[in-house]
């Protein structure tokens, strides 16, 4: 079973900087693209970022300038880059991976856990 594995939430202060990571399990054959999204307390999912290989990535509005997504194709792993942290960009972080396992197998949605980056005022 693929399984996306995050890691890198915390607290921090203001106009510090994080970094998440996320993992997926075991060797698949094809990963279309990998996303992070971000939930708030209350609040609906949404798509912070997303990139695929060879793709410049996409981001959100409210984070352009501020956060970089990278992929390292050879790790199947997907970072987010976080600077100049703002109160307002407290939320569960969430990992997207849209992929296929096999060969015969269709595309996917994956999703992690989930990695809580708080951010003081």
């Amino acid at each position: 079973q693929v399984r996306l594995v995050e890691s890198g939430g915390g607290l921090v202060q203001a106009g510090g900087s994080l970094r998440l990571s996320c993992v997926v399990s075991e060797s698949v054959y094809m990963i279309e693209s990998m996303s992070w999204y971000r939930q708030a307390s209350g609040n609906e999912r949404d798509l912070v970022a997303t990139t695929s290989s060879g793709a410049p990535g996409y981001y959100a509005d409210s984070v352009e300038g501020r956060f970089t997504i990278s992929i390292d194709n050879g790790k199947n792993t997907v970072y987010l880059q976080m600077n100049s942290l703002k109160p307002e960009d407290t939320a569960v972080h969430y990992c997207n991976a849209r992929l296929k396992p096999w060969a015969w197998s269709r595309v996917s949605d994956y999703w992690g856990q989930g990695t809580q980056v708080t951010v003081s005022a």
